[in-house]
């Protein structure tokens, strides 16, 4: 008598719902999670809609000049600033040979880091973390923990802070970082600089 092992296999669905209009998930299947992964090539027809699907959006390189580029044409907007302002990519990754200046600052600009753990332990560490907001003035990033909140405004822009008085204050500390600040100027303070 011969006997047969039946091997038995996991199954791996596969899908296209995030080609329609809303992502429908069928009931009792798992959920699909999706990255959208945009390459230097035309963006297809319905780049839009799996803008809208992915849970995660990067660019490699100048897939980013595509979102610049593309985005706006596939949509209904009227205006392109705000369409640009809503498709930014969660990551931009590559060797950056492809990508244009005007695109890679835009986008940096529309990124703001969140660094927890860089303040507290040893000082020397502490202002290390610090001068990493000097090297990198030009990106918005911000320094947290429990009890402090440490951004850089660099002097090339006019700055508005937005306080969230249930999880910020009651303190604020301004200091010059590299050179003295001779035309600080602040309102809304409890104590206000006047150049």
């Amino acid at each position: 008598m011969l006997w047969r092992t039946i091997r038995t296999m996991d199954v791996m669905m596969h899908s296209s719902c995030f080609l329609l209009p809303k992502l429908h998930q069928p009931a009792n299947k798992p959920v699909m999670n999706y990255a959208l992964v945009v390459l230097n090539q035309q963006l297809p027809r319905f780049m839009p809609r799996l803008w809208a699907q992915a849970n995660l959006r990067i660019c490699a390189d100048g897939g980013a000049n595509r979102i610049f580029d593309e985005m706006f044409h596939m949509t209904n907007d009227e205006d392109e600033k705000s369409t640009r302002n809503r498709y930014v990519p969660e990551i931009i990754e590559g060797d950056m040979d492809s990508i244009r200046p005007e695109v890679k600052l835009f986008y940096s600009s529309q990124l703001c880091v969140l660094v927890t753990g860089a303040l507290g332990g040893r000082f020397d560490h502490e202002a290390a973390n610090i001068n990493v907001l000097y090297l990198f003035s030009d990106m918005r990033i911000v320094l947290l923990s429990d009890d402090c909140l440490i951004r850089l405004l660099p002097k090339t822009h006019h700055h508005e802070l937005y306080i969230e008085s249930s999880v910020e204050g009651p303190h604020c500390g301004l200091f010059p970082v590299g050179a003295p600040s001779t035309s600080t100027t602040t309102t809304g303070l409890k104590w206000n600089l006047r150049g």
